[in-house]
C-alpha cells in the first residue's frame, strides 16, 4: 500500500468514503460528508447449504435462536476482532453497498474506507480487518485504533500537549487509553466488555433461578435494570425463558439489585482495568485527567452508574460522550473529512507503517 498522499487526490471531493466502525455488536459506517447512515448490529443470517446470505443487520439479529435447521445468525466478530472472515467480508459488502445507494443511487461503490480496530489486537487480526474491507469492495483501507478514534468522535484534544483518557466499553472489548500529541501513551484492551455482562446475566438466572434465557432476553435485562452502582430508584424486570428443572416455559421477576450483583465480575473487571492503566500513567498526565476529566465512550458506558462507579473507584471526575455509541465510526469519519489534517494524516501514516514493518 502506498503512502497517503492528499494532493493526489485521495478523498477528492466526489468520492464517498467510508468511516467504519467494525464493532463486535454493532457496526456504524460514516459517509464523507453525509454523517452516520448506518447503524446495525454485526449480525448475518446465512444458509448453511448454499452458504447464501439471507439477512444482514437489525433484520438478522431478529432471527437469532428463530431459523430453521438449515439458517444459522451468527455474530462474525469475537472479541472485536473477525472470528469469520469470509462472513465478515460478506458483511462489509453489504453495508458499503447499503451506504453508497443512499447517497449515491447505484453507482458502483469503490471507496476509500478507515476501519475502527480494537488496540490489542495482533499485526495478523490487523490485516485481517484491512484485506476484508478491500475484498469487500473498498478501493484502499486503513486502520485505526479504536481509542483513538473514539477520542476523536468524542472531541477530545487528542493534537494538543494534553492527557486525555477515554474508556471505550465496546461489545467484545474494553479499551483504556491516555492520549497526548496525537499518540497514545498509555494503552489496555481486554476483552471483557458488553458480551461478558450478558453472559454474566444468563449464568446468574441459571444459577439462582434454575431458568435458562436466551442473549437477548439477557440484553434486554441489561439495558433495562443492569447497573454498576445503587441507583436512585430500583427498577425491576422479568426475565422469560426455560425452566431447567420441568422443561416448561418460566417466568421470573428480578431486582436491579439482584442484577447488579451478578455482572459484578465483569464490572469489576473494567473498573480495575481503568484504575490500572491510571496506575501507569505519567504523573503530568495525570494531573490533566484531574482537571479535565475521564471520558466513557462506547455502547457500554450506557451501563446505569458506570461513570459514578468509576469516580468513586478513581477519585477523577468521569463524563459520558455525547452519543457515546457512536464515537469510534464519528472518529474515523472525522480522519475521513479532513485528511489534510496533518495530525489525522500522521496518525493514519504510522498505523499503516507499523503493520507493515511487523509482518
Amino acid at each position: 500500500m502506498g503512502s497517503i498522499n492528499p494532493v493526489n487526490g485521495i478523498f477528492g471531493a466526489f468520492s464517498r468514503d467510508l468511516g467504519i466502525d467494525l464493532g463486535t455488536a454493532n457496526t456504524l459506517v460514516h459517509v464523507r460528508g453525509k454523517g452516520i447512515v448506518i447503524s446495525e448490529p454485526s449480525v448475518v443470517a446465512i444458509d448453511t447449504k448454499t452458504k447464501q446470505v439471507h439477512a444482514v443487520g437489525a433484520e438478522a439479529k431478529a432471527m437469532i435462536g428463530k431459523t430453521p435447521a438449515n439458517i444459522i445468525a451468527v455474530r462474525p466478530l469475537k472479541d472485536g476482532v473477525i472470528a469469520d472472515f469470509d462472513v465478515v467480508e460478506k458483511m462489509l459488502a453489504y453495508f458499503i453497498k447499503k451506504a453508497h445507494e443512499r447517497t449515491l443511487g447505484m453507482v458502483p461503490p469503490r471507496p476509500r474506507v478507515v476501519v475502527g480496530v480494537p488496540s490489542g489486537v495482533t499485526e495478523v487480526e490487523k490485516r485481517a480487518a484491512r484485506d476484508a474491507t478491500l475484498n469487500a469492495n473498498a478501493r484502499e483501507a486503513y486502520v485505526v485504533e479504536e481509542p483513538m478514534a473514539a477520542a476523536i468522535g468524542a472531541g477530545l484534544p487528542v493534537e494538543e500537549p494534553v492527557g486525555s483518557m477515554i474508556v471505550d466499553v465496546g461489545g467484545g472489548t474494553t479499551e483504556v487509553a491516555v492520549i497526548s500529541l496525537g499518540g497514545i501513551v498509555i494503552n489496555h484492551s481486554i476483552r471483557t466488555a458488553g458480551d461478558e455482562i450478558d453472559e454474566a446475566i444468563i449464568q446468574f438466572a441459571r444459577r439462582e433461578y434454575n431458568l435458562l434465557i436466551g442473549e437477548r432476553m439477557s440484553e434486554k435485562a441489561k439495558i433495562a435494570a443492569g447497573s454498576a452502582y445503587p441507583i436512585d430508584e430500583e427498577i425491576r424486570v422479568v426475565l422469560r425463558g426455560r425452566d431447567m428443572l420441568t422443561g416448561l416455559p418460566k417466568a421470573i421477576e428480578v431486582s436491579s439489585v439482584e442484577i447488579r450483583e451478578g455482572i459484578a465480575g465483569p464490572v469489576n473487571t473494567i473498573v480495575q482495568e481503568v484504575r490500572a492503566a491510571l496506575e501507569e500513567t505519567p504523573p503530568e498526565l495525570v494531573a490533566d485527567i484531574m482537571e479535565h476529566g475521564v471520558t466513557l465512550a462506547g455502547g457500554g458506558s450506557l451501563l446505569h452508574g458506570l461513570d459514578r462507579r468509576i469516580a468513586a473507584e478513581t477519585r477523577m471526575p468521569v463524563y459520558i460522550a455525547e452519543d457515546p455509541l457512536s464515537c469510534v465510526a464519528r472518529g474515523a469519519g472525522k480522519m475521513v473529512e479532513h485528511f489534510d489534517n496533518k495530525i489525522y494524516r500522521d496518525i493514519l501514516t504510522r498505523t499503516q507503517q507499523t503493520r507493515r514493518t511487523k509482518l
